[in-house]
């Protein structure tokens, strides 16, 4: 496989030139769109997304180690078949809605300032991970691993304690009520 290394792609519509099959490396992505393209079968190492359009990917056996997406459109991406060898990722100002993290081991994520309004992560792993000022509006937590995560600045978030591990989860007390939702109890 081809390696491309420290090299900045700027502007570049790769729906209309798919980006290549290669692994990169300290690369970063700005201002680019590919949308509902294919990122299958690539290899992501320390790179960085900046403003791009990735809704609708396809992230078959893509490898993600140690990348950042900051400011990016992401709607519908499901990342279950992507590659859980090293899968490291954070987002910032990302619009997530709808992706898919089903039995993904994505510990340690740190999802600042997001939009996850249906996002399923359903079977995830998200131990430790943070959830600052999210809007997390009927995102799926189901048999989801949640131990040490970080509610505390979240919102919109309806979680079921009792369909998840959730030892050490951090919540505040304005947010309780997420907590609460499905019991029938009135909250004023």
């Amino acid at each position: 496989m081809t390696s491309i290394s420290d090299q900045t792609f700027a502007k570049i519509d790769f729906t209309q030139n798919p980006l290549q099959k290669a692994e990169y490396e300290e690369c970063i992505f700005d201002n680019c769109v590919l949308y509902a393209g294919s990122l299958s079968e690539i290899t992501f190492l320390n790179c960085e997304f900046i403003d791009c359009d990735l809704s609708l990917v396809t992230v078959e056996a893509t490898a993600f180690r140690e990348v950042k997406f900051i400011n990016c459109k992401m709607v519908g991406v499901n990342f279950e078949p992507a590659n859980d060898f090293g899968l490291k990722l954070s987002f910032k100002n990302s619009n997530l809605s709808h992706a898919v993290f089903y039995r993904k081991d994505i510990r340690k994520t740190q999802f600042n300032n997001c939009i996850l309004h249906g996002t399923d992560f359903t079977q995830a792993n998200l131990s430790e991970s943070s959830f600052a000022n999210s809007d997390l509006a009927g995102s799926i937590f189901d048999q989801t691993r949640l131990e040490k995560a970080d509610f505390r600045d979240a919102f919109n978030f309806s979680l079921v304690p009792e369909k998840n591990y959730m030892k050490k989860a951090k919540f505040s007390e304005r947010n309780l009520a997420g907590l609460l939702m499905h019991s029938g109890i009135d909250i004023s």
